[in-house]
């Protein structure tokens, strides 16, 4: 069985990217992160210890987006999956989008994203 925890726009402030101004200024970062798990077990048994938490997954992901700046999101993005992974065992699959808001191109747009998205070797 495949089950998804989804965490959706978590928010940072952070000194990430390639011009010197943005690791100096800082920026507002946002990622979502889908683990792909099964939880039946714990959804049976009503169980936190046999799922992810994703309240630890949250602090672990701020963690990685502020010990630590980058001159890519795709780089930020990278190290949230594979150390996610790494972590946790019981994720079969991850997708990891990291976006960057007010990003100096010279014009209007929203913002830049970067997916990642990585299954388990085990």
């Amino acid at each position: 069985m495949t089950n998804i925890i989804r965490i959706k726009n978590a928010s940072f402030y952070a000194y990430h990217g390639a011009m010197q101004e943005e690791q100096n200024i800082g920026g507002k970062f946002e990622a979502d992160v889908d683990l792909y798990t099964d939880f039946s077990e714990a959804a049976a048994k009503d169980d936190l210890k046999l799922t992810i938490n994703y309240d630890i997954v949250y602090k672990f992901i701020n963690k990685i987006v502020h010990e630590k700046k980058y001159f890519l999101i795709e780089t930020l993005a990278t190290i949230i999956a594979d150390e996610l992974l790494k972590k946790y065992p019981k994720i079969n699959k991850i997708a990891v989008r990291v976006r960057k808001h007010h990003v100096p191109v010279g014009g209007v747009l929203d913002y830049v994203e970067a997916e990642v998205v990585k299954e388990n070797d085990r």
